[in-house]
């Protein structure tokens, strides 16, 4: 299992991401100039650390959704590109400061940051990007999309601190890792969506409906992001296959196989876990006991029930074009594994 569908999959519609990437494509390319525009500086490391990563090859499915949700709210003003840049300045800058807590030495199959031009400056660059992705927010000139963009800012370094508490940690409970990926991942997802209703002004059962479908797809992305890292492959992933298990990251597939295993497994998973001992003999072993108690299939099938509620969130809403493609990318998310 594991296999990645590529962006440019030509699968059917129910489980595609090219609906939403052709309703958004003039949008997005008016999102990448402004991009680019705000990565400017004097300081020269600065746009050289940040175009690093955001040129190399990331979807931009938060600011994909924050268009689509703007636009099929109603809206028609210009600030649904400047804070849908927002958003990507955000995950841009989460994905800087990860892989340097997770010493990670690749990021969407190159160099990361870190490795290239070290710790410090990853950590800084990520600062400039949040500070620019904020200038942008007072642009949009919305308190409610700053309440909800900031917000989620600040619910995303507390699941960076929780991820800390926990990691490497086998009394880890599935409610903890799940308070974590709701914060660290679901929470960017959320917001992306929210924001697009508020610009529109819609109603607050419209708005709660974008929040909804945004956490649970959120959700259902990271629980296929962290099945993949033991059944996907590098090029798939852009990163090493084992990363999370080497850096001792207590996932639910992890955690599933822990739970079901007997005394002997538990104590090879604490080992492996909690030692920083792990090598290649190890995580063979582990894909081996994660196989035996269908950690993987489980942790797929949790995030197919996130899915479906995503699914449900948007359900009451009219149907449209880009309604069925926002429903399409709850299928791309899962797919994603085969």
């Amino acid at each position: 299992m594991g296999v990645v569908i590529p962006l440019e999959s030509g699968q059917d519609t129910g489980s595609s991401v090219k609906p939403l990437v052709e309703l958004t494509a003039g949008d997005i390319e008016r999102v990448n100039h402004l991009i680019l525009s705000k990565t400017g500086s004097q300081v020269e490391m600065i746009p050289a650390v940040a175009k690093h990563l955001i040129d190399s090859g990331g979807k931009r499915l938060r600011p994909m959704l924050t268009l689509a949700a703007a636009h099929m709210c109603g809206y028609q003003g210009p600030h649904h590109i400047t804070l849908a840049a927002s958003v990507e300045f955000m995950h841009t800058a989460t994905l800087l400061h990860d892989d340097v807590v997770d010493e990670s030495d690749m990021r969407r199959g190159k160099q990361s940051a870190r490795m290239v031009w070290g710790n410090q400056a990853s950590v800084l660059v990520g600062d400039f990007l949040l500070g620019q992705a904020f200038r942008m927010m007072v642009d949009a000139g919305s308190m409610e999309a700053l309440d909800v963009l900031s917000t989620a800012s600040t619910v995303i370094a507390e699941g960076e601190v929780m991820q800390l508490s926990a990691a490497q940690s086998m009394e880890t409970t599935e409610d903890d890792y799940l308070a974590v990926i709701r914060c660290k991942t679901a929470a960017l997802f959320s917001a992306a969506c929210e924001v697009g209703p508020v610009l529109a002004e819609s109603n607050k059962p419209v708005r709660d409906a974008f929040r909804s479908y945004g956490t649970n797809l959120g959700l259902a992305f990271q629980l296929i992001d962290d099945a993949l890292d033991y059944g996907g492959s590098k090029a798939d992933l852009g990163k090493n296959v084992g990363d999370d298990f080497y850096e001792g990251k207590i996932t639910l597939p992890v955690l599933l196989a822990y739970r079901r295993g007997d005394e002997e497994e538990r104590a090879f998973w604490r080992e492996a876990m909690e030692t920083d001992s792990s090598d290649s003999q190890a995580l063979s072993k582990a894909m081996d006991l994660l196989a035996k108690h269908g950690s993987i299939g489980d942790t797929v099938a949790r995030a197919r029930h996130y899915g479906e509620m995503a699914r449900d969130a948007l359900a009451p809403l009219p149907e449209c074009p880009r309604k069925q493609a926002l429903l399409s990318v709850v299928g791309f998310c899962i797919s994603r594994v085969s």
